[in-house]
């Protein structure tokens, strides 16, 4: 089980939450977008999981960043909801907030590692 506060964990939340908007998106019969963000938002989770059974730092890290490009796609697609009104101020407002800090999290972490590998090859 993971702690509350790592990125497995809020990225687990978060995918939890991503498809309650899939299925409300899927009630009112808004199919495409509704998989886009469904791909995406459970993308970031998953690419996690499997960094946890990277073969090297490397690998790690190349699976890090994939889940920070899924979160930022997910980003887009959220803005893409509420500027076309499939999702109220509210519903956009706390989903987004929770995607952003998961976006800084990975971020920070993408960095570091980088930072860290970089070192080992000078």
């Amino acid at each position: 089980m993971e702690k509350d506060g790592t990125a497995m964990a809020k990225s687990k939340q978060f995918a939890v939450r991503i498809v309650g908007l899939y299925k409300y998106l899927s009630d009112k019969k808004e199919f495409v977008l509704a998989k886009q963000i469904l791909r995406c938002g459970t993308s970031i989770g998953a690419n996690l999981a499997e960094a946890e059974c990277a073969i090297s730092k490397k690998d790690f890290l190349a699976k890090v960043y994939i889940s920070l490009k899924e979160c930022s796609e997910t980003i887009f697609w959220l803005d893409l909801l509420y500027e076309t009104s499939y999702i109220t101020e509210n519903e956009y407002t706390g989903i987004k907030k929770d995607c952003e800090i998961l976006r800084r999290m990975l971020s920070a972490t993408t960095k570091t590692l980088t930072k860290e590998l970089g070192k080992k090859t000078e």
